[in-house]
């Protein structure tokens, strides 16, 4: 309890965060529906979101550094919030696409930030508690998200205004706690190639699942109006593909520890086919078949970035994992950015089943690439431990660094 107590500030903010500016990217899809954008368009959104977000990662280290956590995370607050008021202001497709890129700055920004807090606040002997506690709370937040589309009208200004208002009252717990701020530490170096060098699977893993999640949370909402859900059930049918892939973090993770991950990782995208073609055939049937099939989806595709991470970190050494983390994000934002504009345009022709037969044949060819790994050299004798990793800033490699040692 105690250490609930202490993380609180930093817990609430990761909750009206995720409320806030996460909430943004269904109403978008809905508003920009409303507003008569193309499918192409509201893929577009989509794609700058996450183009900010990489851009957040990298640049909120050095701000931080220069200003402060807790102006820096005041200014990448204030940025979000100027990105979510500003939509009906100027309701046009590439307006937005700039504001998206700025809210995906804060998102990714303000993440760095109130992990570099808490990583300097938790000891060894309280790590692993507190990751718990901020995985379930990233979780809820995230699944809290998508269930605002609910009751949030699309295209109205008082809809993008109770975002903003949530969005700023992230503010107060974090500038107003009496907590000190931490040191700065550096910034972790972004080196893409030597994590292809530690695992090629692994960069091809992230790839994908940044391909299958930035697909299915921003283009979701349009797939679901296709199919001629309401905005109600489409908010069910994303929180139904969070809650499965919260539910699979413990099953994949015991197995994951327990058998060579490639062959884990196999039998995911194996299931992940499966998985969308159950979600193609229940697009006709009744209500709990579609909410099934978008639970068993994010059941199968979730864990397959955590999975591809402990593969990776399998290969590394314990002064490599910070840069290791950082490298598979920009691996799994490579995915993210392209993925919501190719879903959008498949779902405009030939439909919305295609969107699904892209991400198939995404893992279809991930079993194909594992196939031709293991073939290239046997699996690690000495292996890290599996861990959840919410993708959310370069610095969870810090946060995660205990649960990576090896046994």
């Amino acid at each position: 309890m105690r250490l609930l107590v202490s993380f609180a500030a930093l817990f609430l903010s990761v909750v009206l965060l995720q409320l806030g500016l996460g909430g943004v990217a269904p109403l978008d899809a809905l508003s920009g529906a409303v507003l008569g954008f193309s499918a192409a368009e509201i893929g577009m959104l989509g794609s700058a979101h996450f183009l900010g977000f990489f851009i957040g990662c990298w640049w909120a280290p050095r701000l931080m550094g220069e200003v402060g956590h807790s102006r820096a995370f005041a200014a990448l607050t204030a940025a979000g919030t100027i990105g979510i008021l500003a939509h009906m202001m100027v309701p046009h497709a590439w307006a937005w696409a700039v504001m998206r890129v700025a809210i995906g700055v804060s998102v990714a920004g303000c993440y760095t930030i109130i992990e570099a807090w808490l990583q300097a606040k938790v000891t060894n002997a309280t790590r692993g508690r507190a990751m718990g506690v901020y995985r379930v709370v990233d979780i809820i937040g995230s699944l809290g998200a998508q269930l605002l589309i609910a009751v949030l009208e699309p295209a109205a200004y008082l809809s993008y205004n109770l975002l903003a208002l949530v969005c700023c009252a992230a503010l107060f717990p974090l500038v107003l706690t009496r907590a000190a701020a931490p040191e700065t530490g550096a910034a972790p170096r972004l080196r893409p190639i030597k994590a292809w060098r530690h695992s090629p699977l692994a960069a091809a893993g992230v790839v994908v699942s940044g391909i299958t999640g930035a697909a299915f949370r921003m283009v979701g909402p349009l797939y679901g109006l296709a199919v001629g859900l309401e905005a109600e059930m489409i908010a069910l049918f994303l929180a139904a593909y969070v809650l499965g892939g919260a539910l699979a973090q413990l099953p994949v993770g015991w197995l994951a520890d327990r058998y060579d991950r490639r062959h884990v990782l196999i039998w995911l995208s194996l299931a992940s086919v499966l998985a969308c073609a159950l979600t193609v055939a229940g697009a006709g049937g009744g209500l709990a078949g579609i909410f099934l099939a978008a639970g068993f989806f994010g059941f199968t595709t979730f864990p397959i970035y955590s999975v591809s991470a402990a593969h990776a970190h399998d290969f590394a050494e314990a002064e490599e994992r910070v840069e290791l983390s950082a490298a598979l994000m920009f691996f799994y934002a490579l995915g993210a950015i392209a993925s919501p504009v190719i879903a959008s345009l498949l779902i405009a022709w030939p439909g919305p089943a295609a969107m699904f037969v892209f991400i198939a044949l995404a893992h279809l060819a991930l079993v194909g690439f594992g196939l031709v790994r293991m073939r290239a050299r046997p699996a690690p004798e000495d292996r890290t431990r599996y861990t959840y990793v919410p993708r959310t800033s370069f610095l969870i490699g810090r946060l995660l660094r205990r649960g990576n040692d090896r046994d």
